[in-house]
């Protein structure tokens, strides 16, 4: 069974008891290289392997990317 989420303005599916974690592996994202928003709540990195996403959930992800 899954849910339904919007992650970055786009809907999709995720599978029902999904963490933000599994969603960043899911969507092959490095944890240690980006911040996520849920519901309009920064999620800080360690509760984001017991964090479950619930259908509606508004998932912000934003990437870190180095240069200068």
């Amino acid at each position: 069974m899954s849910v339904d989420i919007v992650v970055n303005g786009q809907p999709q599916a995720a599978p029902e008891g999904q963490t933000i974690l599994g969603l960043l592996h899911q969507l092959q994202l490095d944890p240690a290289r980006v911040a996520v928003e849920l519901d309009r709540r920064i999620v800080k990195q360690p509760r984001w392997s017991e964090t479950v996403l619930e259908a509606g959930a508004k998932i912000e992800i934003v990437q870190f990317v180095g240069g200068g």
